[in-house]
């Protein structure tokens, strides 16, 4: 089982075991919401995630997007877009142990920020 959760927390989640595929997003949305320069996802099948303990926060953030956070510390645990319903994006920092989940791409690279450094080849 994979788990992670929220800065306090007070949310927690838990994944089937598996393999899962992660990359950075660089959109403009992702920067804002979680006040960095990008987000690592990792992209999970809807029915392989649970929340164990607390309930999130819904923000719709966009006409197709839903974001969740913690109530309480304001963390961000996951992304449901309605584009994809079979999925939903957890932000790899919110994993108990993120180096499970190095990213094997990007999305949105029209709007990385110029000063970062380009992912190896």
């Amino acid at each position: 089982m994979i788990e992670g959760g929220c800065f306090c927390q007070n949310i927690r989640y838990a994944l089937d075991d598996g393999k899962y595929p992660s990359a950075d997003c660089h959109c403009t949305m992702c920067r804002r919401i979680h006040s960095a320069p990008y987000v690592t996802w990792l992209v999970v099948p809807i029915e392989k995630f649970r929340y164990t303990a607390g309930t999130p926060k819904a923000l719709k953030s966009s006409t197709n997007g839903t974001r969740y956070f913690c109530p309480s510390c304001g963390s961000h645990i996951a992304c449901v877009n309605t584009e994809h319903p079979d999925i939903i994006d957890i932000p790899v920092g919110s994993l108990d142990n993120p180096e499970m989940a190095p990213p094997s791409g990007e999305i949105f690279g029209d709007t990385r920020l110029p000063w970062l450094p380009h992912p190896a080849a």
